[in-house]
């Protein structure tokens, strides 16, 4: 009976033992918030931010008609629920949708592109569905046909049609300007404010056929449109755009509503943002599992910036899933690599 007893107590204390030694990792994958306070979220964007950097282009809208083509090969690497990183605007929103992570976190160089971003926020927390969503983006009335079961050729081709509405734009900024500054109480700057109106003003006058060289110049000359750029595909037909179905947008909406897509002002190569990124997961025991860089690493690839750059990329929390996309503008070609270490950038690659 006794070592009958003994066994039992061996047992337990064994398990108990072992439980020990895999409840921190357990928990330590699922520490991240299921949703962030508006307070929390605006001081991560104030205390992980760099001062607002330079960048030779405008980047309203995105010039990477092939963003889609690694998608396949990420779902199947990459699991949902973890760390997305990335750059620029809209594309984001589409890897975002496809690999579902619990949290992102978009770095831009330009403290422009975080208030864009921050402009996008409000529009889907304000927009229940796809075609009021882009209804608010182009300042165009919402075409009475479209339903959430309408495809998006319908959808574009139904907007295509709508002349913009100078009310519905003063309408949009208003709502906009309140959501952040009202509702979400977030603190913008005069500047901040005026940077919307004139982002909003860009698409209002662009609209869905707008592209890259719209506003700005341009490094390639073939840029697809907005409208290019949500109609694509991978290279089998599958398009994962955030407005491709209601299932995708109401995913990213969820997360702009629990402040869950945090967009940070940062230089690849400067001291704080990234750090500060890793650091927060780091503390949340949570690893990146998809870090879109785009072409980036053209811009810093020259020294001392490139040896800061693998510096920050190698600070980051990452595992052998953890993967990078990367654009290469001289060839259009969209790469799948592991986020370390940084490769080498070649203009061609």
């Amino acid at each position: 009976m006794k070592s009958i007893l003994s066994l039992a107590v061996f047992v337990v204390v064994l398990l108990l033992g072992f439980h020990c030694l895999t409840a921190p990792t357990l928990m330590a994958a699922d520490t991240l918030p299921g949703q962030i306070s508006d307070a929390e979220f605006w001081k991560m964007v104030k205390d992980f931010s760099e001062p607002d950097g330079e960048f030779p282009y405008e980047n309203f809208v995105s010039n990477e008609i092939s963003y889609q083509t690694v998608l396949p090969q990420v779902k199947q690497i990459v699991q949902p629920g973890g760390v997305y990183l990335g750059v620029a605007p809209d594309q984001n929103f589409t890897y975002i949708a496809a690999i579902q992570p619990k949290i992102a976190f978009i770095i831009d160089i330009r403290r422009q592109n975080m208030i864009e971003l921050l402009m996008y926020k409000a529009i889907f927390e304000m927009a229940p569905d796809r075609a009021t969503f882009l209804s608010r983006l182009f300042s165009r009335p919402r075409p009475a046909q479209l339903t959430d079961a309408s495809s998006l050729e319908d959808v574009f081709n139904a907007f295509n049609k709508v002349a913009p509405s100078d009310p519905l734009k003063k309408e949009t900024l208003t709502a906009i300007k309140d959501q952040l500054v009202k509702v979400h109480k977030f603190d913008l700057s005069k500047n901040d404010l005026s940077k919307i109106e004139l982002i909003l003003g860009v698409f209002y006058n662009g609209g869905p056929r707008m592209d890259y060289r719209f506003k700005s110049a341009t490094p390639t000359q073939n840029v697809p449109s907005f409208e290019s750029l949500m109609m694509t595909t991978d290279r089998q037909g599958t398009n994962w755009n955030f407005l491709a179905t209601k299932a995708a947008y109401d995913f990213v909406r969820a997360m702009e509503q629990k402040n869950l897509i945090v967009p940070i002002v940062g230089d690849f190569a400067g001291p704080k943002a990234l750090r500060a990124i890793g650091g927060y997961l780091k503390s949340k025991g949570a690893k990146v599992s998809v870090f879109y860089i785009s072409n980036v690493e053209y811009y810093i690839d020259k020294e001392p910036a490139w040896s800061r750059y693998r510096a920050n990329i190698e600070a980051l929390p990452v595992d052998e899933s953890s993967r990078s996309i990367r654009w290469v503008s001289a060839t259009g070609i969209t790469s799948l690599l592991p986020i370390t270490p940084p490769a080498i950038y070649t203009r061609d690659r």
